[in-house]
């Protein structure tokens, strides 16, 4: 039997260990695929990346295959070459015949960002954007960034940051008889330190994004003009012609509010005709566009859609722009264009054969269209799983292509000469590579999936989905509005070590999902010897509209109500102990954390939080959002807005920090510096309140760290301190040996 010193150095060690272990399964990021031999054989080209953590740094990687048709359906598969890392690369993008890939790549020594065209006798073009001095940096990721090739296949079409002169050196005042510049002399505005608005957390480098084009044929770049000035461009492909861009425009006046997983923006859809410099708005005019996608015989452009304001995620319709049949030769317009609703907010998810919750998915695939410029494909949450769904423009019709099946996340890489590039994963399975042909119109069911790359079952994880049925209005005074159904995620250690110390999880948004794909971190739990619970409150994506708005002005009570309905039906249905409970989560699930906590104080032994949300009004003046304090609370919001007494007081109500002399459980926090969605003063004035009132609570500061506490070391690092938190004040789990 180990002694006591020996299990608290498993527990010390542990969490690390479980965590490099399971971190070393790839992510798949992107795949392209080119049509070898006579339309029956296809190269495919996949981009993974990894946690390298000895070296603290993200590993990068391609892997290649053949895939040859047989008849049926039917696919075979073998590996074309071995992997190979990829260094420096920042974009790439295959042409649309696979001929050539463009890549954008980072030049270590001095700094500039170089675009190059590789094809399959090297490399054919090579451009030193940095130092041709027309833009800024390139946005290589994010909801503006693009790398689009013309059908040409002459010409790229990409999203940099607008050029600014670059800020003088200050005048050296303070020395006597020191030259000066005569142009100092002539121009003196004080332009150096004058504030540029950028688009809010991740987007911090994001402020005046510009359309730029390649040539490749004549060697010269520019800038395109004819973007209304009070428009930041993004998301741009080339139109049939090659004539015209199509984009995705967001309205940046009166000022910028943070864009990172918000929805709800202002934005259209435009057209820019490059000869005239024309630009037109092809969608709605009062609503949030993005993610044009164009079909393969240029007449169709889909895209989706969401409303004004509200919810910062929320359920969308997918609409399409189509237009007549244009003579080759004559200038593209798009004035007999009509616009259509293919697929509608859903309210309520519709059950039996034809299930289907809605779409919240932020951006469509690249390429999402079937050869018949008739059905797309793409994927969404649908209750607490992500689904792969044919769309049938024409019929307005959806097939769930992959409901019932095992694994609980689809995601589509790829879709070309009607073939399916996907990744599918569960909680106890890391991703897998898998590919498909698309069977005809009204066949799609009979789609057979085939594995590419295979990812082993993690031991000693299992998972299910609990189903929970809020009490009705008037049963409970923290659930007033409606009775939607929600879900939660169970996770569990093998059943020989039951009864399981429980971890809950509430998400964060609030308006996301737990969907059940694979998280190395829940896995690593379950294998120290917990379970985990991930909870889908009502306000959680891929439930209906109608749940989503539900959480409207109930913030704090109605989620906060749900996790811990979510929470009891577990304790009563599964082997959980119900005196080894706490508490893990980040940002409103934080919040969400720190009110059950002043209402509990007995009941959670353990809490860890990543950047918490826990004083309502002081986010106003300090959050790249400020609009969400008011839709919370059900109030309307306009940019001239200013806080009211009484409504400053009601978000006080509502925050944790109010109900600071009821927490009694250790808390662990951690934040990033660089916060700008939820200030890490938050954390620093909950941290000060409790060391004040003698509770345990410990307070990591990530300098460099975001809102997501992203990147392979900080992950790491948050992951090793919140497991150990949890082993030290639930007690080291017991674990059985044989799994």
């Amino acid at each position: 039997m180990a002694s006591g010193t020996e299990r608290g150095a498993e527990a010390a060690s542990g969490p690390a260990a479980c965590y490099r272990e399971l971190s070393r399964f790839p992510a798949i990021t992107r795949a392209a695929l080119r049509a070898a031999a006579a339309g029956q054989t296809f190269l495919l080209y996949t981009e993974c990346s990894r946690p390298d953590l000895p070296r603290r740094r993200l590993l990068r990687f391609s892997r290649h295959y053949s895939l040859q048709r047989t008849g049926g359906g039917g696919l075979v598969v073998s590996q074309a070459a071995l992997s190979a890392e990829i260094r420096n690369q920042l974009l790439s993008q295959d042409s649309p015949t696979g001929q050539h890939r463009a890549v954008l790549s980072h030049c270590p020594q001095q700094g500039h960002e170089l675009l190059e065209v590789w094809g399959s006798s090297g490399r054919s073009h090579s451009v030193d954007l940095t130092a041709l001095g027309k833009h800024g940096d390139v946005y290589t990721e994010g909801p503006f960034a693009c790398l689009a090739w013309s059908h040409s296949e002459t010409q790229l079409l990409y999203v940099a940051e607008k050029s600014r002169p670059k800020p003088r050196p200050p005048c050296p005042w303070d020395v006597p008889g020191a030259a000066r510049l005569a142009e100092e002399d002539e121009d003196e505005k004080g332009e150096q330190f004058v504030y540029h608005e950028d688009w809010g957390e991740a987007l911090s480098t994001r402020s005046e994004p510009v359309l730029c084009v390649l040539d490749l044929e004549g060697s010269s770049l520019s800038v395109l003009e004819g973007v209304p000035e009070h428009l930041s461009p993004g998301q741009a492909l080339w139109s049939p012609d090659d004539r015209g861009v199509v984009f995705v425009g967001w309205w940046h006046e009166p000022f910028r509010l943070g864009l990172s997983a918000c929805s709800n923006r202002r934005s259209g859809i435009f057209y820019l005709d490059l000869a005239s410099g024309h630009c037109e708005l092809l969608s709605a005019e009062h609503s949030a566009a993005c993610s044009p996608r164009l079909s393969p015989d240029g007449r169709r452009l889909l895209y989706l859609e969401g409303n004004l304001g509200g919810p910062h995620r929320q359920c969308l319709c997918l609409r399409m722009v189509s237009r007549a049949l244009w003579a080759p030769g004559t200038a593209l317009t798009w004035q007999t264009r009509q616009l259509v609703t293919v697929l509608d907010v859903v309210q309520e998810p519709t059950e039996g054969e034809h299930a289907f919750a809605g779409l919240y998915a932020e951006t469509l695939p690249l390429r999402c269209w079937a050869a018949d410029s008739q059905r797309a494909v793409l994927g969404t949450p649908q209750r607490s799983r992500t689904d792969l769904l044919l769309v049938d423009t024409k019929a307005a019709t959806v097939t769930n292509l992959t409901a019932g099946l095992p694994e609980g996340c689809w995601e589509l890489l790829t879709l070309q000469w009607d073939l399916l590039v996907a990744t599918c994963s569960a909680p106890h399975r890391p991703p897998s590579l898998v590919v498909a042909v698309l069977p005809p119109v009204g066949q799609e069911l009979a789609l057979r999936w085939v594995l590419v790359e295979d990812a082993p079952t993690v031991p000693g994880v299992t998972w299910k989905t609990l189903t929970v049925q809020p009490p009705r209005s008037g049963q409970s005074p923290l659930t007033t509005h409606g009775a939607q159904v929600f879900e939660a995620l169970l996770l569990s250690p093998l059943d020989g070590t039951a009864p399981h110390p429980l971890v809950v999880c509430p998400h964060g948004g609030p308006h996301a999902v737990f969907d059940a794909r694979w998280r190395p971190s829940m896995a690593a739990l379950c294998q120290l010897g917990f379970a985990v619970l991930l909870v889908n409150y009502r306000g959680s994506l891929g439930f209906g509209q109608a749940s989503i708005s539900s959480l409207l002005s109930r913030v704090g009570e109605q989620d906060v109500a749900d996790t811990q309905l979510a929470v009891e039906q577990a304790l009563r249905s599964e082997p959980l102990d119900p005196h080894r409970l706490a508490l893990l989560a980040g940002s409103h699930g934080a919040f969400i954390a720190l009110h059950l906590l002043a209402r509990e104080p007995e009941r959670y032994q353990a809490c860890a939080l990543r950047s918490p949300v826990s004083n309502l009004p002081a986010l106003l003046g300090t959050s790249d959002i400020p609009d969400w304090r008011y839709a919370s609370l059900g109030l309307p919001y306009s940019f001239e807005r200013v806080p009211r007494v009484e409504e400053v007081a009601a978000m006080l109500l509502r925050s944790p920090i109010a109900q600071a002399a009821q927490l009694r459980t250790p808390v662990l926090l951690c934040v990033g510096a660089r916060d700008r969605r939820v200030s890490p003063t938050q954390a620093l004035e909950l941290y000060r309140v409790l060391r004040a009132r003698g509770v345990l609570v410990r307070l990591l500061w990530y300098p460099e760290g975001g809102h997501a506490l992203t990147g392979v070391e900080t992950e790491a690092d948050v992951f090793r301190n919140c497991a150990c938190w949890l082993l030290w004040h639930l007690g080291q789990p017991q674990r059985d040996e044989t799994g």
